[in-house]
């Protein structure tokens, strides 16, 4: 009897991945040390400055990102197998790229709207629901979501046109 092994196609390797999350980490480690350092990381008279404690959390992550990194690039034996594997990563993508598209159209026609469209569009796709089912709730979530912040608790969020055009 023979066992039929399914063999996952390559994505990216989980040293790949380690390289450039450390990377990544150094370019926010600088960020952090030189604001920080622009406000002030030093010990004043009266006690640390503003920026003392960030500067030195990000010198931390300094240090831990170039020992990441160089452990994965000095290694002999590198962690060479799958991160991930296509089938889960192709579920990450159909959630991450229509949030990428829902925060793009945050910023010209407002959250309420784009909220809404957000809602229906994965209600639609990934729960395959019927009309019937998707309009009430596109269209109740967001508006319960605007009563509650702009009529009660007076919190402004991204508005568009529509918004603009009711007054709001």
């Amino acid at each position: 009897m023979s066992m039929n092994v399914e063999k996952s196609e390559k994505t990216v390797s989980n040293r790949s991945m380690d390289l450039v999350v450390a990377l990544l980490f150094m370019v926010v480690a600088v960020v952090v040390m030189a604001d920080s350092w622009r406000v002030g990381a030093r010990w004043a008279s009266d006690g640390p400055e503003a920026g003392y404690f960030p500067f030195y959390i990000g010198l931390i992550m300094m240090i831990a990102s170039i020992g990441t990194l160089v452990q994965n690039l000095i290694t002999k034996t590198p962690d060479l197998t799958n991160f991930v594997d296509r089938e889960p990563f192709i579920q990450v993508l159909k959630v991450l790229v229509p949030t990428i598209v829902y925060t793009v159209l945050i910023t010209f026609i407002g959250i309420y709207f784009a909220s809404a469209i957000f809602i229906a569009f994965f209600m639609w796709w990934l729960g395959k629901y019927k009309l019937p089912i998707i309009l009430p709730v596109a269209i109740g979530v967001p508006l319960a979501l605007f009563v509650m912040f702009e009529i009660w608790f007076l919190v402004p969020l991204p508005k568009g046109p529509l918004e603009t055009a009711l007054g709001y």
